[in-house]
């Protein structure tokens, strides 16, 4: 068994930050007991459910690798199998560990010849003989074990190196590679991060979030970014693992656990050592019309697992000011931040793993935007003193103009080092024209370390003026949020998402893609991972003794 590090692995040395604004701990408390709320009664769904991305993940776990030759993914020929009779009710790992008893087999040898139809599945999913079951959940354990032992291989090798190199200081660079060409983008990453990139993120190709497997090996073609695979995944990882000894610093690497396949990726992604994912319980359903029961319930055991591997997640809150008024709508940002933290804790994900996420949108051009940008900023901080929040650039009033562009993000760098946020997502000038071009991303990092630098203290230099305009806005944005939560306790998270109170969206609780895909668990419900991770989170101080989160807000 490997002894895990008692860090998450995600440490980040903090810059200067902003005097905290006067809020209320009587309101603040209110809007996280709503929050919690919330979060219970989805907790309280998702518990009883399960879909096809978490068994399929669950044969990941237990070590099924790769794909026949048709490209179909091995644990989705396995699961797709069961499914399609009725009979995953009580989960894959019961038949699957039975068929691998009986046939001595390896994971990923049983799951190639149930792909190439040498094997029936089905024949073992009927109730195991007495005389089998406690070889059969040894084996289930056995494989459970190997695969959490890996995700924990991984977060120690983090922290390792994070020890060993060191870290960035707040905010983190944080700059996208997306050719499409996992070799390309392996380039654009060693030369970003030789020009001060803390960060590097691959952006997902373009569509792939709906479809309901994940590509296997490595991939050379893709639309506006680069497929999310394993193999991806260890190729970049050693690509930046390489340029981080050569530079005498870590650096992280970023992905997306989210999609048909969110529990999937985040699984591969710990495996691979990512340091950090977009993984938001809401994004999917909001913004790529992916059924709300399918993504809750993905999002549970997505998050269980970066918990325990100790890699920040990033929320995507920011996207609702694209469809939403930036000014109108920033409660709303707040509402779903909180909803998002309490769901997170109760996967055991610690304080230094919430990225959460919000954006510099409003229009530049109306009068005091830099205000109303630096109370919403400061508000979330303040809510969030300990979590390295994600600030994202403005990209909604980008007009091609590359001059205004590039003024525009110097702006939110100066409003991201005042308000002591965590990640910055560096603006490139280009924005909104094409995919940018490596001197861009050196145009965005050389500028946004000028300000970084030029105005590091400049946060905690400051006073806020009682009753001015900055902590009116920001105590009445946090007023509105309060009332939103309110309103969503009451009639429940499903009911809210399909009234529109998030980004001016509405979808339905039968509506989307991957519904087909959510079941019931079966009274003989069968999962020896979901047992282990909650133990190993148990150990680790991220849930307690029954199973629920540790300790207080952040």
């Amino acid at each position: 068994m490997v002894q895990s590090l008692i860090s998450t692995a995600a440490p980040v040395a903090p810059g200067f930050s902003c005097p905290p604004l006067p809020l209320d701990p009587a309101r603040v408390a209110r809007a996280r007991e709503l929050a919690g709320k919330i979060a219970q009664e989805v907790q309280t769904f998702t518990e009883t459910r399960s879909t096809v991305a978490v068994e399929r993940t669950v044969l990941r776990l237990f070590g099924v690798d790769g794909a026949n030759e048709e490209g179909v993914p091995l644990v989705n020929a396995c699961v797709d199998r069961l499914m399609a009779v009725g009979l995953l009710r009580d989960g894959v790992a019961r038949p699957f560990c039975l068929a691998m008893h009986d046939t001595g087999l390896t994971p990923t040898q049983l799951a190639q010849r149930i792909a190439d139809g040498n094997l029936d599945l089905t024949t073992y999913a009927e109730t195991v003989p007495d005389a089998q079951w406690a070889a059969v959940d040894a084996l289930g354990r056995k494989l459970a074990r190997a695969g959490v032992d890996r995700i924990l291989a991984q977060r120690n090798a983090r922290a390792e190196k994070l020890g060993r190199l060191g870290c960035g200081v707040q905010p983190l660079k944080y700059v996208i590679v997306a050719s499409g060409n996992i070799h390309e983008d392996i380039v654009q990453a060693r030369v970003a991060a030789r020009q001060g990139a803390d960060v590097i993120a691959v952006i997902r190709s373009t569509g792939q979030s709906l479809l309901d497997y994940m590509p296997d090996g490595a991939t050379t073609e893709g639309f506006g970014g680069t497929f999310a695979t394993q193999e991806n995944f260890r190729l970049m990882r050693a690509a930046l693992d390489e340029v981080g000894e050569e530079l005498g610093r870590y650096i992280r690497l970023c992905n997306y656990a989210s999609g048909l396949c969110m529990p999937e990726i985040a699984c591969t992604g710990a495996f691979e050592r990512l340091d950090m994912m977009l993984n938001d319980a809401l994004y999917g359903i909001l913004f790529r019309d992916i059924n709300m029961q399918r993504t809750l319930c993905d999002q549970r055991v997505s998050r269980r697992l970066s918990a325990l591997s100790g890699l920040i997640i990033n929320t995507g809150e920011d996207n609702y000011l694209t469809t939403a008024d930036a000014v109108e709508a920033a409660h709303t940002v707040v509402a779903s931040t909180l909803v998002n933290e309490a769901l997170a804790r109760a996967c055991g994900l610690q304080t230094d793993q919430l990225g959460l996420g919000h954006a510099m949108e409003i229009d530049p051009t109306i009068e005091n935007s830099i205000l109303y940008e630096i109370a919403n900023a400061m508000l979330i901080r303040t809510l969030f003193p300990g979590a390295p929040l994600k600030f994202m650039p403005p990209t909604k009033h980008m007009t091609g103009n590359v001059l205004r562009g590039h003024v525009q993000d110097a702006l939110f760098n100066l409003v991201g080092i005042t308000t002591g946020q965590g990640i910055q997502l560096l603006g490139m000038p280009t924005e909104a024209m094409h995919t940018p071009h490596i001197h861009d991303r050196y145009l965005s990092l050389e500028a946004a370390s000028l300000v970084f630098a030029g105005a590091r203290a400049l946060g905690s230099e400051l006073l806020l003026r009682p009753g001015g305009f900055i902590e009116t806005r920001a105590i009445a944005t946090l007023e509105a949020a309060i009332g939103l939560l309110d309103e969503i306790a009451g009639e429940g998270l499903m009911t809210g998402l399909s009234r529109g109170h998030f980004a001016d969206i509405r979808r339905s609780p039968t509506g989307g893609r991957g519904l087909d895909g959510v079941f019931e668990r079966g009274d003989r419900y069968w999962d020896p991972c979901e047992d282990l991770v909650t133990a190993e989170l148990q150990r680790l101080g991220q849930l307690d003794a029954q199973g629920r989160a540790v300790g207080g807000a952040v």
